[in-house]
């Protein structure tokens, strides 16, 4: 799948050293193809980081994805350049007019605080209510999906007791529906998180349901009834040595940290990390581009409660 990204974003040259197929605007003019157009509101701290794992993640369908990546105007981000930001980023304000055919929010390292203390909660309240006219579906990432779960349908998160760290097996609960369609019985995702939603909460609301869950890390995956709100609690997009960076991260600072669990080869951190959830994170990016984002918009996108079946 070609993805269409500004010719000089620096993911773009190590997304084309992986054989990944990505053009330029100008190549894109001359595509007679119907591109489908991906907003991406960006709150992780290492922003180029997270723009080359979901850009590798949406990678692998035969469709061509125009992408537009968001940051917000009420949060100064500390881990960015300015610089980056302001050549690669858009605000709110410069595409709140505009209708996408998908929305993905991401996490963010700001789940220990009440949702209503974090500086850009107004801003990421207005985004969400605004994505309910203006988006068909929109895919909400570990702390994005906690904060829509509660911003849409008032469930709470709940403290953990300790960090859930690592990467966790996960069982698929509802096969028929399409947003897991090819995968095994059991998959494996990873998760790095303080908080949880759990079932119980979620099973409240006849309109949600959970596709996938896990024995230790709890619910994974929930979808609404029209696939126009998916929300995946765990990092899918994450690669080989994401959990091993936070590691070593918290290890330095002297925080109370415990190793990512079935992780390292033989629990040994000196060994490469074993990659086992690509391919199925793979899949959840493929089946929701093309079930519920690409099927479900029509050719011409026009702003009716109608149309995108709001």
């Amino acid at each position: 799948m070609p993805i269409k990204t500004q010719s000089d974003l620096p993911a773009k040259e190590i997304l084309e050293r992986e054989n990944i197929f990505v053009m330029d605007e100008n190549r894109a003019m001359h595509q007679d193809i119907r591109p489908i157009s991906i907003a991406i509101v960006n709150l992780m701290p290492l922003k180029e980081e997270t723009e080359l794992q979901i850009l590798r993640s949406l990678s692998n369908t035969p469709l061509q994805i125009d992408v537009v990546f968001v940051a917000l105007e009420s949060h100064e981000s500390t881990h960015t350049s300015l610089s980056h930001l302001n050549k690669f980023y858009m605000s709110f304000a410069d595409i709140k007019e505009q209708n996408f055919d998908g929305l993905i929010i991401t996490g963010a390292p700001v789940e220990q605080m009440e949702y209503e203390e974090v500086d850009y909660w107004p801003e990421i309240s207005r985004i969400m209510e605004w994505s309910k006219t203006h988006v068909t579906s929109t895919l909400h990432l570990c702390w994005g999906a906690q904060a829509g779960l509660y911003y849409h349908y008032g469930i709470p998160k709940r403290a953990l007791d300790k960090k859930m760290f690592g990467v966790y097996r996960h069982k698929v609960m509802n096969r028929k529906i399409p947003l897991v369609r090819g995968f095994d019985d059991y998959f494996y995702a990873p998760h790095s998180r303080h908080t949880e939603v759990r079932r119980e909460d979620i099973e409240k609301h006849p309109g949600l349901t959970i596709l996938a869950e896990s024995k230790e890390a709890g619910v994974f995956l929930v979808i609404n009834e029209d696939g126009s709100q998916i929300f995946v609690m765990g990092h899918p997009e994450y690669d080989r040595v994401t959990l091993h960076k936070e590691y070593m991260r918290d290890k330095e600072k002297g925080l109370s940290i415990e190793k990512p669990v079935n992780y390292y080869p033989d629990d040994d951190e000196n060994q490469k990390p074993l990659l086992q959830w690509r391919s199925h994170g793979n899949i959840l990016y493929a089946n929701w581009l093309n079930y519920y984002v690409y099927q479900q918009t029509p050719y011409e996108f026009i702003h009716t409660a109608e149309i995108i079946g709001k």
